[in-house]
């Protein structure tokens, strides 16, 4: 079993020897894996490395960069301001957010943001590096950005604008900074060890991440990145403007920023746990996150279809991807399954019929663009277990 390390539940034996040959891989390092099942937890287990030298040793506590794994932890702060009647899901965002009205987006709603149906998956003028950590530049560039589609009329995910269409209306609402205010309505009444944004004195917890060498991918994988050596098109400034969006991964300014689309810093024990709270409808013990009622709204098809910006099939609810028939877009468990995966293999959802909480974090990113095979080898292995002991 190499070294693996934590708690598991005999009875998923087979996930635990399955997590322990994913280390064998020779460019394998890091690697966290939690699963909670009806509020217990049936696996908690990390092994392998999380510096770049390959010296020291992933810790019970080491955190890592899940990137769009935050993303339902913002859609669940707006939503905490629609149930709180601050907003409304239809009502347009340029009434909390008046410049946002510029351009044609006057209309544009909270639904339409939370479900990537608003046009806005990028920003066609190009921004300097540091526009990145400048929040004012970057909600003004949306707020004076048009729409590439027709709101409403198509879907395209918005894998980094999604912190400032989000972020600005939930500062404007709350007067609080998208970080802040995560960390004191969702991760602390949770208990969960995950930051927007990390402190100083957590830093030294933070893995560093690497990417998989010679691997390519799916056929999705590289229609992705295709279009991605076309500088003016949608996919290249969706992922890649501003540049430093590709390159900031393990730089201070990038752990430290509140980027709620693409920064969120946590472990596999954090993922596990909010979305145990999603599969009971939006409290467990004793919290209570989100009444049931907007819990199934999230869980609401929204959008189905060609994604515009991923240039594959995908599905959404609000703030969530929902499980899909295609290749590599399902989460390997039921019908209703629901959550977020991260670019490079981090994974979090819930499957509300049978109770779970998952989460996957790793420290080497594979190449693909929506669910990775490790994690949802994982998954399947859970699915399997969970099958014998009906």
């Amino acid at each position: 079993m190499g070294n693996v390390q934590g708690y598991f539940d005999p009875r998923f034996e087979r996930v635990r020897e399955l997590f322990a040959e994913q280390q064998q891989d020779e460019q394998a390092r890091g690697a966290a894996l939690c699963v909670t099942v009806g509020g217990d937890t049936v696996l908690d287990l990390w092994q392998g490395v999380m510096d770049k030298e390959n010296q020291q040793v992933w810790e019970q506590d080491t955190l890592v960069n899940v990137f769009s794994c935050t993303k339902p932890l913002g859609a669940v702060a707006l939503l905490q301001q629609v149930a709180a009647g601050r907003i409304e899901l239809d009502a347009p965002i340029a009434e909390v957010w008046p410049e946002f009205a510029q351009a044609g987006k006057q209309g544009i709603s909270l639904r339409q943001l939370l479900s990537h149906r608003s046009g806005l998956s990028a920003v066609a003028k190009t921004l300097p590096p540091e526009a990145l950590f400048d929040w004012t530049a970057m909600s003004t560039a949306l707020a004076e950005q048009a729409p590439w589609w027709e709101p409403g009329a198509a879907h395209g995910y918005a894998p980094v604008t999604y912190a400032w269409l989000l972020g600005e209306p939930l500062r404007r609402l709350t007067d609080q900074r998208a970080g802040s205010y995560i960390q004191q309505h969702i991760c602390q009444p949770l208990g969960m060890d995950f930051h927007v944004g990390v402190p100083d004195q957590d830093l030294p917890r933070i893995a560093h991440v690497s990417r998989l060498r010679n691997q390519y991918g799916d056929e999705g994988a590289r229609a992705l990145f295709a279009a991605m050596g076309e500088p003016e098109g949608l996919t290249a400034k969706a992922f890649g403007n501003p540049s430093s969006m590709m390159t900031s991964t393990n730089k201070r300014e990038w752990q430290q920023a509140e980027i709620l689309s693409a920064n969120g810093t946590g472990n596999a024990r954090s993922l596990a746990r909010f979305w145990q709270l999603l599969a009971h409808g939006g409290k467990l013990d004793g919290v209570s996150l989100l009444d049931a009622e907007l819990v199934a709204l999230m869980q609401q098809e929204h959008s189905k279809g060609q994604d515009r910006t991923l240039l594959c099939p995908t599905r959404f609810g609000l703030g969530v991807m929902l499980e899909q028939d295609t290749p590599g877009g399902g989460f390997g468990m039921g019908p209703r399954a629901f959550g977020h995966p991260g670019a490079g293999g981090s994974l979090g959802f819930c499957d509300p019929d049978a109770q779970v909480g998952f989460g996957y974090v790793t420290n080497t990113m594979g190449p693909y663009v929506l669910m990775d095979p490790r994690a949802l080898a994982l998954s399947s292995a859970v699915t399997a277990c969970l099958r014998e002991l009906d």
